[in-house]
């Protein structure tokens, strides 16, 4: 049996995560960089003690609300590019159901997180409890049963033993490079207080790695020969190249064989943008660049991209009649979508391996001297959209530009996540650096800028974070930028004030739609909101200023370095200014009848437009 030591479940799971290591850069260090804590009834007494046995090993951090912590979880473990992550727990009821949201952006983006909410009763003696969901059908249900749906793995722990493989099971996940993602441990209430005599060898010290599993033979033989009969490949490079830390490789294959990389938007910052063989944003919010060679493209070869409908233009976009696909990626779901030829291997390991076998191999040139022009012609239009303005009210586009002219460069990570904002970044950011560009467009989660920006700070200390995000998701979820001051983690935040929702009502318009319920002054009201973002941030400890123009912005960003705490920049913007160069089709079904015309002409349209996509 060997030798046990007597522990309540939760002390358990205290000493079990600060057990658990992983190497990094060389080094060995805890694979958990802390737990996220907002305690309630239902985790004080338990986790909550345990923790605090621990806190010299295991940082507790305390937050505002429930689902900015765990967004700070999230950005924490994408910032270092899903090597380490973080824990968060909280009370059962409201405190549970908002990290649920949280749970959905880490699920969609494959991005490890534990989760830790507390529950019932499993004795259910006191039975209904403060805060417990009675379902009248089903006696073992409750809130926490919202996660199942956005967990790779979800255990609930009635029985204190039950710890012992959950635990297991759940670092196998979270440090798997394919069921990578969330993962909840749901901790019955009681059963917290529980004791039980726990084996010694569960909190040995263990140090996780990163898997890297091989190409298939058979498979690698294809891509390399469908490689080599194309004349105009494309790599589209998604996350996984990230994730996989291969982004030498990446650059080392375009170089020797003359491919042209484009990225989505969790590939952004897979390749320097300043290479000559890099195009920049792909699909949807597309560079001109990038999308001219895609829609000529006769091989795109797709790695670690899970092909998202902005990516491929909503299956629109590659308009080639001899179009094949490599799907490399490490999950076989990915790998074969849209009759793609699979090669299911880790980004690095597969990259290395295409290499070999293409030795000597290189497209035709006329490839690389189109993208080059092509090149030439967008950033000359990037130039343009970003250039500094005396107008009243500036595009996103000449915020951007002002940002990357003053504080960007390659100790600066932007991060963003929702409205107009994802798609000019997507274009238009200069991203150099892996990790330069942090967005989470899987999602695309309003409310995850502050608290991410948050977590990616935490992630790397050492870097300038500039979070740029609208008013409408500033008001989403604002309240880790007290928590930023709190730990003494500055933050850049830019807050474009456009009054409304601006993407989304361009949509609208776009659609045919009436201007209705998106912009403030679109939405009924009795008196019109006007909202102090300067005064707000203020009185959380920000220091804030509210400028008129892009010159102000700019030297109020440049006089900010010396700011010793989170500093905010507020500036009003244009809602109807988008970026006109680029882009692509986006399938949003428009309504076949209306007794508007400027909708039955957005229809037409529209049927025009799904002509084009791929099906299958």
């Amino acid at each position: 049996m060997g030798k046990t030591i007597r522990l309540t479940m939760a002390q358990a799971v205290a000493h079990f995560l600060k057990g658990q290591m992983t190497i990094v850069d060389g080094k060995k260090v805890p694979i958990f960089g802390g737990v996220w804590a907002i305690f309630g009834h239902g985790n004080v007494a338990g986790i909550g003690e345990a923790l605090y046995q621990v806190r010299e090993e295991l940082t507790t951090y305390r937050a505002h609300n429930e689902q900015g912590m765990a967004h700070a979880a999230i950005a924490y473990a994408k910032a270092n590019f899903r090597t380490r992550f973080m824990a968060c727990t909280s009370s059962i009821g409201p405190g549970a159901l908002n990290m649920v949201t949280a749970a959905g952006v880490a699920h969609v983006n494959r991005i490890p997180v534990l989760f830790l909410p507390g529950d019932v009763f499993a004795n259910r003696a006191p039975d209904p409890v403060l805060q417990q969901i009675e379902d009248f059908g089903d006696g073992t249900v409750s809130a926490n049963d919202a996660f199942r749906s956005v967990s790779r793995y979800f255990d609930r722990i009635t029985r204190p033993e039950q710890i012992i493989t959950a635990l297991k099971r759940a670092m196998q996940v979270l440090t798997d490079p394919l069921d990578c993602g969330p993962v909840t441990l749901s901790l019955c209430q009681d059963v917290q207080a529980e004791a039980y005599d726990y084996p010694e060898s569960l909190f040995e010290e263990k140090t996780w790695t990163t898997r890297r599993p091989q190409p298939d033979a058979d498979e690698l033989a294809n891509a390399i020969a469908l490689i080599k009969a194309s004349q105009k490949p494309v790599i589209v490079a998604g996350g996984g190249v990230l994730y996989s830390q291969a982004t030498k490789e990446l650059a080392a294959f375009a170089e020797a064989h003359g491919i042209p990389v484009v990225v989505s938007q969790a590939g952004k910052s897979a390749i320097n943008e300043t290479h000559p063989l890099a195009l920049g944003s792909v699909g949807v919010t597309g560079t001109s660049a990038a999308n001219a060679i895609a829609e000529e493209t006769d091989l795109v070869i797709a790695v670690g991209t899970r092909c998202q409908d902005f990516t491929t233009g909503s299956w629109a976009l590659f308009k080639n009649d001899s179009l094949k696909m490599i799907g490399l990626n490490i999950a076989a779901y990915d790998a074969v979508k849209h009759d793609s030829h699979p090669l299911v291997t880790d980004a690095r390991e597969g990259l290395k391996a295409l290499s070999a076998g293409l030795s000597g191999w290189k497209a035709p040139a006329a490839l690389a001297e189109k993208a080059a022009a092509e090149k030439k012609i967008w950033m000359e239009a990037a130039a343009r959209a970003m250039a500094t303005t005396n107008a009243a009210l500036p595009s996103d586009a000449q915020v951007i530009g002002a940002v990357a002219r003053t504080i960007g460069g390659e100790n600066t990570t932007v991060l963003c996540a929702a409205g107009g904002l994802p798609g000019e970044l997507h274009k238009l950011w200069p991203a150099t650096a892996p990790g330069s560009y942090h967005m989470e467009y899987g999602f695309s989660c309003m409310g995850y800028e502050i608290a991410g920006g948050l977590g990616a700070k935490m992630a790397r200390p050492e870097r300038d974070v500039v979070v740029m995000v609208g008013d409408g998701s500033y008001m989403m979820m604002n309240s880790e930028l007290a928590t930023s001051v709190m730990l003494g983690l500055k933050l850049n935040i830019v807050v474009l004030d456009n009054r409304g929702y601006g993407c989304i009502n361009r949509l609208q318009m776009g659609t045919g739609g009436a201007n209705f319920n998106n912009l403030l002054k679109d939405s009924y009201h009795e008196v019109m909101p006007e909202i102090d973002f300067r005064a707000h941030a203020e009185s959380m400890g920000a220091i804030a200023v509210k400028v008129a123009s892009i010159a102000e912005l700019e030297q109020a960003l440049a006089d900010s370095r010396k700011n010793d705490r989170t500093s905010v920049f507020v500036i009003d913007t244009d809602p109807l200014i988008t970026t006109e160069a680029g882009g692509h089709w986006w399938d949003v079904a428009v309504p076949e009848v209306s007794s508007r015309s400027e909708v039955n002409r957005a229809h037409e349209a529209y049927v025009k437009a799904r002509a084009a996509q791929r099906v299958g």
